[in-house]
Formats: C-alpha cells, structure tokens, sequence
C-alpha cells in the first residue's frame, strides 16, 4: 500500500510517506529536502552515487540535487521529508548559501527535530512554533553538516589532483597547494572535497595506495611499492592497502599469477 501526506505550515512543506514498489524516477527540487527514515532501506542515486539511509538516517538534499528513490526491499519504507525553500534557510543563517556536506547522517538530535517539525506541521501545530524548530534545524546542520566553503571550479580540483599524482612519493603539502591557488586550508579541502567527495588527504592516500597497487602488478615486489610510494613501512601500506581492497598488499602479491 502506498502513502503519500503533504502538508505545509510556515513555508515548509511536509511529506510523510510509506510504501514498497513505488520508484521516483530521476529528478531534483528547487527546495532543500531533509527528512529521516522511519522503517527499512531507502535507496536513491545522487548525482551518480548511490545512497541507502537506514533506520533513523537522517537525509539531507541540497537543492537542485539529481536523485531518485526506492525501498531496498520487499519490506517497503517509512519515512518523512521536509522541503524548505533557500530563502528561509538565507534567512536564518545571515545570508548564507547552505550546502550540506554529507548526504546522510545519522544524527539523533538532528532526526529528532526533523520528527517534530513533520509532525507539527501535519497535525496543523502553530506556525510560530513550525518556525522555531526550523530554527534549531537549522542551527544544528550549520554547526555540524553545513558546508561553507565557495564552490570552485572543476579545472582548479583537477589541477590539484593532477599535483597531487606526481607527488605520492611525498608526503601532502597542502600549505603549498593552498598556497598556489590562493585559498586558505579550510576553504581548500572544504572546496575540493565539495567536487570530489572526499578529502584532500583521502584522496592523496588513495593515489599512493593505487600506485602501490600498480607498482606490485609491476615488480611483483611489495618493498619496491613501500619505497616507491612514499610509506613508511610494510606496516604502513599494508594497513591501507587492507582498507580499500580487503587484503593487504602482501596477500595481494600472493594472488597474482
């Protein structure tokens, strides 16, 4: 059975939804979109990455965000969803443009509010007290999952990335790349993890781990790729090696033919 209850109060328009086959198809809102999953799985493409929010994720939408949607499983979803225009968000935190720097989070103070905003909104609760909740929303995801840095363009990330390729054998300089691009370290990583997803340092690690890879592929020798990529030690490379491909280097070497 599929249910699907709007409801709006202060501005803020309210869904409370429940179902099991339903699928949205790909789309996005003018509006930003919070809400919280109530029962099962919820699924959805963001702009090309695939997200499931669990029981109490809270979700978070920035506007004009590609997604689509759908319960994982047979078991159906439960969830709410609140769509907040960006003046009102503009409003309240100074003229600020509000961009979340997480697309789930499982938050319980922050699911909390969200709960009752939803609810006071669809029980038809006082418009003055709908604006005070949004209030707190709003203060907790500027304090916590609030992003902001300036977007920047694409060519200046690929630029640092491109920097950061030739460099692995080293350890990350950022003050040098912050440097380069006249940006301050805060605005830096909050800008390219904006674009990426992850960190400068992430991504760096991920590169001499991938090069490692390379470089075992290549020599059939784990120490070559310890040295050549700029680890400490065995330890070191392994330890990472493990986190993004379930083995370690070593046992990796093991594996190949």
């Amino acid at each position: 059975m599929e249910k699907f209850n709007y409801a709006k109060s202060a501005g803020i328009l309210a869904l409370s939804a429940s179902f099991t086959d339903f699928t949205y198809k790909k789309h996005c809102h003018e509006e930003y979109a919070i809400g919280v999953t109530l029962r099962g799985i919820q699924q959805y493409n963001l702009e090309g990455s695939y997200q499931a929010s669990h029981r109490n994720g809270v979700m978070l939408f920035n506007r004009e965000q590609y997604h689509d949607g759908s319960s994982y499983d047979r078991e159906g979803i439960d969830y709410v969803m609140l769509y907040i225009k960006p003046d009102l968000f503009s409003e309240i935190l100074g003229g600020q443009e509000l961009r979340f720097s997480s697309p789930i989070v499982y938050d319980a103070e922050l699911a909390s509010c969200i709960l009752r905003l939803s609810y006071a909104i669809q029980s038809g609760k006082d418009e003055v007290l709908c604006s005070e909740l949004l209030m707190k929303i709003a203060g907790l995801v500027s304090e916590t999952h609030f992003d902001t840095g300036q977007r920047t363009n694409n060519k200046l990330v690929e630029q640092a990335k491109e920097k950061m390729y030739f460099s692995i054998d080293h350890v990350l300089k950022l003050d040098d790349l912050c440097q380069e691009f006249g940006m301050s370290k805060y605005q830096f990583i909050r800008a390219f993890k904006s674009h990426t997803g992850i960190s400068p340092y992430q991504f760096f690690l991920n590169c001499k781990v991938e090069h490692a890879k390379q470089a075992i592929e290549r020599t059939k020798d784990v120490y070559t790729a310890v040295t050549e990529c700029g680890f400490t030690d065995l330890t070191h490379l392994n330890r990472h090696f493990k986190s993004m491909f379930g083995i370690t280097a070593y046992e990796y070497r093991s594996q190949l033919n």
